[in-house]
């Protein structure tokens, strides 16, 4: 099996904390060969999807990681498997990125997860699509509908549609003497949609991420519970983790989301639940694998890699 990986450069990850590493880890005990790739290497020619790639191998080793073997000129159609693995932002070169994509997928390539699925669903809005599950939310760009919802609703979370790992985000009070400048600034004076959510108290127990392979959740959820003083659970602003058992309102809100997302090609996915309330659906490059297997003695990407080879099994 050929698989490629598109990610941001290798050599600046986390490998005690990386997913993607672990991923290809979990496809390397496989025997699988693992192509690696930028976004800066792929390109398309005509109708045909290419890319300068890597042929590397990866260890999960602090010190010493990964090892390119050779380079190869390739078309993305003589892959089984694309691992798409590019951090947020969402902007324009990852739109490009997944038109690029979509022709490796039109030649029987499987790609993770369906680039026009990564198109529609917005990690921030497509929660709306599931109504029953989310707390009060408002999405504008216009000011003075903003600071209604906040008068409505009294504490309220604001952030960019755009975002990852907790950027930009305020939690901001109905009598803050910033709100006017707050909302200013994330809507850049209403030429930007923001994302206005209802504070939800149970941040405080922890944002939950939630890992979907293929739709179905896993058992245990990483709580990412905010440092002293904070409100983002986000392990990249400072929160530590701690496994929990999904509760039964989880498992409800996974049986909303998950059928949907399968039928859509996204094979790995984090939902983030806070409370009672789903909060995003995290279909670029979910995160919290290693996290949880450390905890449990999980081999959650294992897990993944087993459900790609029975696709795969299932398309020859």
């Amino acid at each position: 099996m050929k698989l490629g990986v598109i990610m941001d450069p290798i050599a600046g990850i986390k490998v005690e904390k990386d997913t993607t590493l672990a991923l290809l880890l979990a496809a390397q005990r496989r025997e699988w060969e693992i192509y690696y790739m930028e976004m800066k290497d792929v390109y398309l020619t005509g109708n045909s999807a290419r890319a300068n790639a890597r042929v590397m191998t990866v260890a999960d080793d602090l010190s010493d990681w990964y090892h390119y073997k050779r380079r190869i000129e390739l078309a993305l159609s003589e892959l089984d498997v694309i691992l798409m693995r590019k951090d947020p932002p969402f902007n324009m070169e990852y739109i490009y990125m997944t038109y690029i994509l979509e022709h490796a997928a039109a030649c029987g390539t499987l790609v993770i997860n369906d680039p026009a699925a990564l198109r529609e669903v917005n990690e921030k809005v497509y929660i709306t699509q599931f109504p029953q599950c989310i707390a009060p939310t408002f999405i504008s760009r216009d000011s003075q509908q903003i600071h209604a919802f906040m008068e409505q609703h009294g504490q309220t979370v604001l952030k960019p549609l755009d975002g990852m790992g907790g950027a930009s985000v305020f939690r901001v009070d109905k009598e803050d003497a910033n709100k006017n400048v707050i909302v200013e600034t994330l809507t850049r004076n209403s030429q930007r949609f923001i994302m206005a959510q209802q504070y939800l108290p149970a941040i405080e127990r922890g944002d939950k991420r939630i890992l979907l392979i293929d739709g179905l959740p896993l058992e245990h959820a990483l709580a990412r519970i905010p440092k002293s003083g904070e409100i983002r659970g986000n392990l990249a602003a400072g929160g530590t983790g701690k496994g929990i058992d999904l509760s039964e309102r989880d498992y409800w809100i996974c049986e909303q989301v998950g059928p949907r997302l399968r039928a859509m090609g996204l094979v790995f996915v984090g939902l983030d639940v806070i409370g009672d309330y789903l909060t995003e659906i995290n279909v670029t490059s979910p995160t919290c694998l290693r996290e949880l297997d450390r905890i449990y003695g999980l081999d959650i990407a294992g897990k993944v890699m087993g459900c790609i080879a029975e696709k795969l099994r299932l398309r020859a």
